[in-house]
């Protein structure tokens, strides 16, 4: 590695929109974001699939799922 060129890796603190907080490594000392793993639909199970023309149900009905 060259010396000299690589950038300071600081102990960051990031902030998202939804109040939560966590610290990390990062080149920069802070951070804000609009989603993280406390907000995001995925990881709080309230995922909803949005399906106006029906392709899920017909999906179901076709291999017999649930």
């Amino acid at each position: 590695m060259k010396k000299e060129i690589h950038p300071e890796y600081v102990e960051c603190t990031v902030s998202c929109a939804c109040g939560n907080s966590f610290v990390t490594n990062s080149n920069k000392p802070e951070m804000r974001i609009d989603i993280c793993n406390a907000c995001h639909p995925f990881f709080t199970g309230s995922e909803k699939i949005v399906d106006a023309a029906g392709r899920v149900e017909k999906f179901k009905r076709k291999y017999n799922l649930q």
